[in-house]
């Protein structure tokens, strides 16, 4: 999936476990892992800004877009 969500990376700078994590912002620790692992495939914005609230982050801090093999061989360099 080329977005790839690194709240592992946030949890460990706040030192906050994924339990700590998902009471403060009203998940299952289930659905944590879900969001660590990449397997969502949606997030709410109701669940971002949670996320951003506890963690004093942009939302830009946790989800970053990478291209997948297939779409640079398919789009080419880019000049």
């Amino acid at each position: 999936m080329p977005i790839v969500i690194d709240l592992d990376v946030e949890l460990a700078k706040k030192k906050m476990s994924v339990q700590e994590f998902a009471d403060a912002i009203g998940i299952t620790p289930a659905n944590v892992a879900v969001l660590k692992n990449g397997r969502a495939k949606a997030v709410r914005f109701t669940t971002l800004e949670a996320i951003c609230r506890v963690l004093d982050c942009q939302p830009g801090d946790i989800l970053r877009w990478v291209p997948d093999a297939a779409q640079s061989t398919e789009t080419g360099p880019r000049a």
